[in-house]
């Protein structure tokens, strides 16, 4: 046991390098132009790992492992990072909060495990604006994380000019899900992917997915369908109401033209 959430096991540590492996050797390809977009169905996950510290069934941080190395042997300089697993990715943010290379925006529900993540924490030193904690109540449904995506994450994103999206895709937001309590169907992942695939086609970048949590299987998978669908198909999403962005816009023009 690390702590009360995560363990390893004998063959722990090589799958761990594999899923960071896979997902830096996935941006890699990605900004090399072989593909427009990619989802990296792995296991463990990542996003809570931190730079010194597994946690929340994480060992190492996958999408933060493929931020890194795309900054540094891929010639990207920015990368946007989209988390909406409900959970917060306190490890991302740990990793990246002093950072202008990496702009982190986490959905997520609030309040709930690992207690970080307040909507009034914006990073800090060179990194202050380029963190957004766009939190959601229980009961957030697929309306108010799409409309977090379409009214806030995506002007921002055209405003920051990121080279990659990575998205840390988790899929306990699913109404099926035991350890949250957050509203999505399947479907609703469909949209917020087609609207990172939308937003990444108005910015010719590409789009990496990484899988984080999900612990409804039969859901896990017909979200993970959703996803790859979205991603792939070139649909345009549909406009959702503004409203459930408002509060967050006003924090997010304290840092951007939005």
């Amino acid at each position: 046991m690390i702590d009360v959430d995560t363990c390893a096991s004998e063959g722990s540590l090589e799958a761990a390098l594999h899923a960071a492996g896979g997902a830096a050797w996935a941006a890699e390809r990605l900004l090399a132009g072989d593909a427009r977009s990619a989802f990296c169905a792995m296991r463990p996950p990542g996003h809570h790992a931190e730079r010194e510290r597994a946690m929340g069934f994480c060992l190492f941080n996958n999408v933060a492992v493929a931020a890194a190395h795309a900054l540094a042997a891929c010639g990207a300089e920015r990368v946007l990072v989209v988390d909406w697993d409900v959970h917060h990715g306190n490890g991302t943010e740990e990793i990246f909060a002093a950072s202008r290379e990496v702009l982190i925006a986490s959905i997520h529900q609030w309040p709930l495990y690992p207690g970080t993540g307040p909507a009034d924490y914006v990073g800090e030193g060179e990194g202050e604006g380029y963190t957004l904690n766009l939190t959601v109540p229980p009961g957030a449904d697929g309306e108010v994380f799409h409309s977090l995506v379409h009214h806030v994450v995506t002007p921002v994103a055209h405003a920051y000019q990121p080279n990659l999206i990575a998205i840390s895709a988790g899929y306990d937001a699913h109404r099926a899900d035991p350890l949250a309590s957050c509203r999505l169907e399947a479907e609703d992942f469909g949209e917020l992917a087609a609207s990172v695939a939308e937003l990444a086609g108005e910015l010719a970048v590409p789009v990496l997915a990484c899988l984080e949590g999900g612990y409804a299987p039969r859901a896990l998978a017909a979200s993970v369908l959703a996803t790859v669908e979205g991603l792939s198909n070139g649909r345009r999403a549909a406009d959702p109401p503004r409203e459930p962005a408002e509060a967050h816009l006003e924090r997010v023009r304290r840092h951007w033209e939005v």
